[in-house]
């Protein structure tokens, strides 16, 4: 497991990330990759931050649970930058995706976001 993985996230879960992410990058806005989602969670305005727990060097994500938890952002990790960019409507992989504004489906975050906080008491 990666150093920035700070508990382990079921499929059920990582499903529903992969589900918000293609949602809300048809109805509503995104930030695609390391750098511009450090900028989100920085300014507050991230929604929910998606991390692959494939990237490599792992210390390209090494700072965002820390900050997301600083700032109280909700984050969860897929296993796959590849299937991460593709859900972002990108043609290369990605390291991680902030939801900025979720569009219709406010309903999704919150309910990703209790799973979340579940996960979080377990580990």
């Amino acid at each position: 497991m990666a150093m920035y993985v700070r508990f382990q996230t079921p499929k059920e879960v990582q499903d529903l990330a992969y589900d918000l992410v293609e949602k809300a990058r048809d109805n509503g806005k995104i930030s695609k990759g390391a750098n511009e989602t450090t900028k989100q969670v920085e300014r507050g305005q991230a929604k929910l931050v998606v991390m692959a727990e494939d990237v490599s060097p792992e210390e390209v994500l090494a700072h965002m649970p820390i900050l997301c938890e600083e700032k109280n952002i909700p984050y969860a990790y897929v296993p796959s930058k590849e299937e991460l960019g593709n859900a972002a409507g990108l043609h290369v992989p990605t390291a991680s995706i902030a939801i900025v504004n979720m569009g219709k489906d406010k309903a999704g975050i919150e309910n990703i976001v209790k799973k979340i906080e579940g996960l979080k008491k377990q580990g």
